[in-house]
């Protein structure tokens, strides 16, 4: 038995050797990842800090032209008066034919905006530096969730890894090529830069989650790359909408967009502002010729149309970094959690100390009776052993390898080793 200990615990020694150097393939991987990382943190920054000055201007301009409305007051306000109730019935028309609830308090809320705007709104597409500030805010919260679960993969990875090294250095301190490289890969880590502090996570309890069957590494970003795709879809018909002049005409209109127009509308009344083409007294509102009397108004107007089609395509980019990152966390997470099905288990050894037998223990090995159906054929092997920290397991070798075959423990230990895996 002895010896048949010692032959098992061989094989168990060669494949804890692989596994180690399984996760330092791991390792490699998350620091290729967490550099490519970086670069498409300073692409997000410098992407936010574009959009943030375009929007900066374009409210700039907002205020500028705003200063000067006093130009076309009295024509305006009189035409505003008439442009009101009929914005209102337009916009509580749609929205009650088309959104489940709310309806009462979404009027509330737009007779309160419409008491405390001014012609000036519609003049100048206010609501599309709202959208945009609104954007913004959702971008940064999905930017936020994606960093926080980067941070989870990083942390995951790392602590498969630094029990692995506990693994390496108490069981193998004379490792020859390849293992031997392996303490070049516990190196400190890349120093990161972020928008935000990160919040604090809680790694230890990262292990038993990501070896649930269900709940790896890839789902951490599967149901976000979803959820995302859903929101930049209804997001796109937002946009087109932003940026023409027109309303939400009955045929044009699909459930995706019109679920985007009723959550906006509840979030925010000035969203009713883009149905102005629906009443006439608003259209006449934007026909007004106010630049006769102050051509400076006209070179406003125009700055201020060129700031939001600026800041609306950092807008967009934004989006398309953000998308990109989270496809490329998908094929990397998909890669890391083949890898540490295949090798991951040896990290779970850290806390464990070999036996000066070795790893793997035989106890009993017995003859099974002859089989009745063929009594020449020689009877199967029964043996009992014992892996790392496992309960005993009792497993079956053909009778056809003999004890001194050496096939015979390499197969008692693959078969102990691909339980201890599965269990």
């Amino acid at each position: 038995l002895p010896e048949m200990s010692a032959a098992g615990s061989k094989y168990i020694d060669t494949e804890v050797e692989n596994a180690i150097n399984g996760v330092k393939q791991m390792k490699t991987l998350m620091d290729k990842t967490s550099k490519d990382h970086q670069a498409m943190l300073h692409n997000l920054e410098e992407t936010k800090r574009k959009k943030e000055e375009a929007v900066q201007l374009a409210r700039e301009k907002e205020q500028q032209l705003a200063a000067k409305q006093e130009v076309c007051n009295e024509t305006m306000l009189a035409l505003w008066e008439e442009c009101k109730p009929c914005l209102k019935h337009t916009c509580m028309r749609f929205y009650s034919r088309t959104c489940h609830s709310g309806s009462g308090l979404v009027g509330r809320q737009l007779e309160e905006f419409l008491n405390h705007s001014s012609p000036f709104s519609i003049w100048v597409n206010g609501e599309r530096i709202d959208s945009l500030l609104e954007r913004d805010q959702r971008q940064e919260r999905q930017f936020e969730d994606l960093e926080e679960r980067f941070g989870l993969l990083e942390d995951g990875v790392d602590d498969i890894f630094q029990d692995s090294t506990q693994v390496y250095g108490r069981m193998y301190p004379f490792f020859q090529a390849p293992f031997g490289g392996f303490r070049e890969v516990f190196r400190p880590p890349i120093q990161h830069i972020r928008f935000a502090p990160r919040r604090e996570r809680f790694s230890r309890e990262l292990h038993p989650f990501f070896h649930h069957p269900h709940h790896g590494f890839h789902h951490l970003f599967q149901p976000l790359f979803e959820m995302t795709q859903r929101m930049l879809e209804e997001a796109q018909g937002g946009w087109e909408h932003s940026l023409g002049q027109g309303g939400f005409p009955a045929e044009s209109r699909n459930s995706s967009n019109d679920r985007m127009v009723c959550r906006e509308i509840r979030r925010n009344s000035a969203g009713c502002l883009r149905m102005r083409d629906e009443c006439e007294k608003c259209r006449e509102i934007l026909s007004v010729d106010c630049w006769q009397t102050d051509p400076a108004q006209s070179q406003l107007r125009e700055q201020l149309e060129d700031a939001l089609h600026l800041a609306e395509r950092f807008t967009r980019h934004y989006d398309d970094l953000l998308r990109a990152f989270q496809a490329e966390m998908l094929n990397t997470t998909a890669v890391l959690d083949q890898l540490n099905r295949q090798f991951g288990w040896v990290s779970r050894l850290a806390n464990l100390t070999q036996e000066n037998d070795g790893f793997l223990q035989v106890t009993t090995v017995l003859s099974k009776a002859p089989n009745l159906e063929d009594p020449s054929a020689p009877p199967d092997t029964q043996v009992t052993v014992q892996l790392f920290d496992s309960e005993p397991l009792s497993l079956v070798v053909p009778g056809d390898i003999s004890w001194q075959d050496p096939r015979f423990m390499e197969m008692v230990a693959e078969q102990a080793l691909r339980h201890y895996k599965e269990n």
